[in-house]
Parts: structure tokens; sequence; C-alpha cells
């Protein structure tokens, strides 16, 4: 009787911290997958992180297109690891194309904020009131020209946001205390289109 005991509480055991360890990753994989989709709608509609981007659509007019032309292919990652944004255009992209921090930091934390669940409402949200951990070094954005806007459009153009994270661990309960497991969250993605690049509306 002993020996039945034993070996069944041992898989009750087993069965239930390992139940508790599934759920708290399935909630930080919802609760990250949330805050990377909040990411892409502030960023929509928020200052570029890639600073100067909202002027794009300007100042390839002339030079590589005419007014009312298709906007030449870009595509700009900008990695809030390393605080860089590279431009993968053909000359369509400016030489200061530059990381504007800020920008990030709004898109990370929510508008008007410098730190996690301090929102007041779902206008105010960033990425990290939604999954604390998430900071400016684990979001990368990338901006891409794919058909949208227009040379000389006064909003400026008109790219496919997408967002994701990067170097983000996944926290355990007991496999990691017992056995140093270590596992990093999936690069999370989502894209969506932008709307005017800009904080405020834009000047016509």
């Amino acid at each position: 009787m002993l020996v039945e005991v034993t070996v069944m509480m041992t898989i009750m055991f087993v069965f239930l911290l390992g139940s508790i360890e599934f759920l708290f990753v399935f909630y930080q994989w919802n609760a990250a997958a949330k805050a990377v989709q909040i990411g892409a709608r502030v960023a929509a509609v928020s200052d570029p992180v890639a600073e100067g981007l909202n002027r794009l659509s300007m100042s390839v007019v002339d030079s590589l297109a005419a007014p009312g032309d298709a906007m030449p292919f870009f595509q700009i990652t900008c990695d809030g690891g390393s605080g860089r944004c590279i431009c993968n255009g053909a000359g369509t992209c400016p030489a200061g194309l530059a990381y504007d921090s800020a920008a990030m930091r709004t898109i990370v934390y929510g508008r008007g904020s410098a730190a996690c669940s301090d929102a007041t409402s779902f206008y105010d949200t960033g990425m990290c009131d939604v999954f604390a951990r998430i900071t400016p070094a684990n979001v990368v954005i990338v901006y891409t020209q794919t058909g949208l806007g227009f040379a000389g459009r006064p909003g400026g153009p008109a790219p496919t946001i997408t967002v994701s994270l990067k170097d983000l661990p996944l926290q355990f309960f007991f496999l990691s205390g017992l056995m140093g497991f270590k596992l990093q969250m999936p690069p999370l993605t989502t894209s969506i289109t932008a709307e005017d690049l800009s904080s405020g509306a834009p000047a016509f």
C-alpha cells in the first residue's frame, strides 16, 4: 500500500508542478502577444522610431519620383537593443535617418509615461503595461514600403509596420530552480499599416 501511495503521490506532484509551469508560460506567451499587438497599434499613430521617416515621401520628390508616383521601395529596421535604424532602400532613405529613443519609449511605456503599469486609459497603454518585462531593448520595429502611399503625400509614407520581440526569456517557477532550465520567448510578431506616423495632426 505504501509503495502505491508513494508512486501515485510522485505522479500527482509532477503533474501539479508541470501544470503550474505550463499555465505560467501560457500566460507569458499570451501577454507578450497582446503587448506586441498594442505596440504595433501605437507605432502606427505615433512618431516613427526612424526619425525623419514621416518626411520621406517629400524627400524623394524630384530626386527619385515625381509627385503622385508610387513611393520607391524601402525597408527600415529599428532595433531597440542596438539603438540603431538601418535602411535597405537603394538610396531612398536620407543619410540622417536616426534612431529616435523617445519614439521607442512611447511605444514601450505608453504615451506620456516612462514606467510600466501606470496607464490610466487604453489610449495611454504601452507594451510594458501589458507585459512588464518588456523594455526597449527587447523590441524590433520594421517599416516596409508595400505599395501604399505616394511620393509627396503630406502625411508621409504609409508603410507596413512590423513589431516583434527579441531576447526575452520565459520565466519558470520550478524548472529553472531545479534544472537551470532556460527558454527564450519566440519572436512574436504583429504587422499593421501605418497611418500618419505622427503623434500630432499632419501639416497640410
